[in-house]
């Protein structure tokens, strides 16, 4: 191990390194990055992760100190260490620019390769169940994004032309029929995993719902291009579900499980927060639940997918009824209490505890617009 360790200037200059080599666990070193909201400066560190005991250290690289014990960080784990990803450590968001050394690199280069699924306009409504799909086979969810292409863009995803003579499949026409969601997923060899999930276990059940990247090298600019379009959504009549970070291994049930309560997704975007944001959300509650405190931690804690939903046709109509729907469909914030009183609902299904629920959910029906706005314009702007 130390060998492994001491050949590679990466890790060569940070004295620390040899020393964690030597270790009998595995570690793990990237380099990450930090934007200080009150500096506007940007700080880099070595984080040492151990997969063993989800243990995270951390070393500042311009000062040469360290700036985090060996810390258990239960919500890093090794799906959500790839390049470009953001972790959340004590309400700090590091995103990984780079591997730390030549064995981090070698391990995860490959293993964990990135590739883009869009669910196409006519299936938004299967988005959960292609999710779903994906997390039964071992991908991680890196983002979510419901956005509309127009035909250039869709020729440029594609690697085609905007003309008809050039799309006899006429997948260029009809990824720019409407609103798809991009969904940006890691995984083992991910673009062939992928393409064969989706010829032998998305198509079979759920017809041709997707199209997926592929080719390896591509799949960096299309998933740049896609996630820098702006967000779909509708902002009028329609509510706020948000997947909390403690529930997005099962992101895709939740998904699902919030339309198959009656609702249309008409937004859908992944979101980290800071503290600061966090707290300006959930104002509403302080000094109102005593679990305020914990419910910032948790919003915190990691990635989220915010959802703008809208009442089905046979789900009724007007914001006031979006919003008492999908409270209702959610069920009473404490999953015991949910799993007897309304034992179908998301939180009885998938929560824990009063705060890592499942779902935060828009709680008056005045809040619909006021929520929707903040996380798909405001947030975006």
């Amino acid at each position: 191990a130390r060998a492994r360790h001491r050949n590679d200037p990466r890790v060569q200059i940070y004295p620390h390194a040899d020393a964690i080599a030597d270790m009998e666990d595995e570690r793990y070193c990237f380099i990450v990055e930090w934007l200080d909201p009150h500096s506007g400066l940007t700080m880099r560190y070595q984080m040492l992760y151990g997969p063993a005991d989800c243990s995270v250290e951390m070393y500042d690289i311009k000062n040469r100190r360290p700036f985090l014990k060996k810390t258990r960080i239960p919500t890093v784990t090794v799906d959500t260490l790839h390049m470009g990803a953001v972790v959340t450590v004590y309400s700090r968001q590091l995103k990984i620019v780079e591997y730390g050394d030549a064995h981090t690199e070698n391990a995860f280069s490959l293993a964990r390769q990135a590739t883009l699924c869009v669910v196409k306009p006519g299936a938004v409504h299967l988005t959960g169940k292609v999710i779903n799909a994906a997390q039964k086979s071992g991908f991680a969810v890196a983002r979510v994004k419901m956005a509309s292409l127009s035909r250039d863009d869709a020729a440029d995803l594609i690697g085609g032309s905007s003309g008809s003579s050039s799309d006899p499949s006429g997948a260029i026409a009809e990824l720019a029929t409407g609103p798809s969601v991009g969904v940006a997923l890691v995984g083992d060899g991910a673009v062939d995993s992928f393409k064969r999930l989706v010829q032998t276990e998305l198509v079979p059940a759920l017809g041709d719902c997707v199209w997926c990247a592929d080719s390896a090298e591509r799949v960096d600019a299309m998933t740049r291009a896609y996630f820098a379009k702006p967000p779909a959504c509708r902002l009028s009549d329609t509510a706020l579900a948000v997947v909390k970070p403690s529930a997005m291994a099962n992101l895709g049930l939740v998904m699902d499980a919030v339309m198959d309560a009656g609702f249309a997704m008409t937004g859908a975007a992944s979101f980290t927060l800071d503290r600061v944001d966090a707290v300006e959300f959930l104002e509403v509650y302080k000094g109102v639940v005593p679990e305020f405190a914990a419910m910032v931690d948790e919003l915190t804690s990691g990635a989220f997918v915010a959802m703008e939903v809208a009442l089905t046709e046979d789900g009724g109509s007007g914001e006031n009824g979006v919003v008492e729907a999908l409270r209702e469909a959610c069920g009473p914030a404490d999953p015991e209490i949910a799993r007897v009183l309304r034992p179908q609902s998301v939180r009885a299904k998938f929560g824990f505890d009063k705060v890592r629920n499942a779902v935060h959910c828009t709680d008056l029906p005045e809040d619909g617009e006021l929520e929707t706005h903040y996380f798909f314009k405001i947030l975006q702007a």
